[in-house]
């Protein structure tokens, strides 16, 4: 069984991590305002070493992100949870996904399909989209 921290899981979706999922697009509610905010999370970065003497290509190499712990990239939503904890959000993973390309579609996705930018029931104030499909 996967390690979540404070995460659930969506019904709809298997229990377990894909083992090509790169990230996840997910919720979060708090239970006593009633306001949500939907954004995504990677599940690992990407870093670079310095190249080895003699070459040119700096090493890269993954390192696990912080993804159990995250509680968004909302500045008004972590203030929130600073004052009065975890405790009243509910952190739900709606979808996990194998490229940053479908990742940033469905945060998107979910966003402009809930109305979340223009609806007071949510801390999200900003949709940033740019998408780069090669076919």
């Amino acid at each position: 069984m996967n390690n979540f921290g404070h995460w659930k899981i969506s019904p709809d979706i298997s229990p377990d991590i894909p083992a090509d999922a790169i990230g996840f697009v997910y919720i979060i509610k708090n239970k006593l305002v009633g306001k949500s905010y939907i954004g995504k999370k990677l599940l690992e970065f990407k870093k670079s070493r310095r190249p080895l003497k003699g070459r040119v290509n700096s090493r890269r190499y993954k390192v696990p992100s912080d993804w159990q712990e995250y509680t968004g990239s909302s500045p008004s939503l972590n203030e929130y949870i600073a004052k009065n904890g975890k405790d009243e959000f509910e952190f739900t993973i709606l979808h996990f996904h194998p490229s940053k390309l479908l990742l940033s579609y469905y945060e998107i996705k979910e966003i402009v399909d809930r109305n979340a930018i223009f609806s007071s029931e949510y801390y999200n104030e900003v949709l940033n989209c740019r998408f780069r499909y090669k076919k």
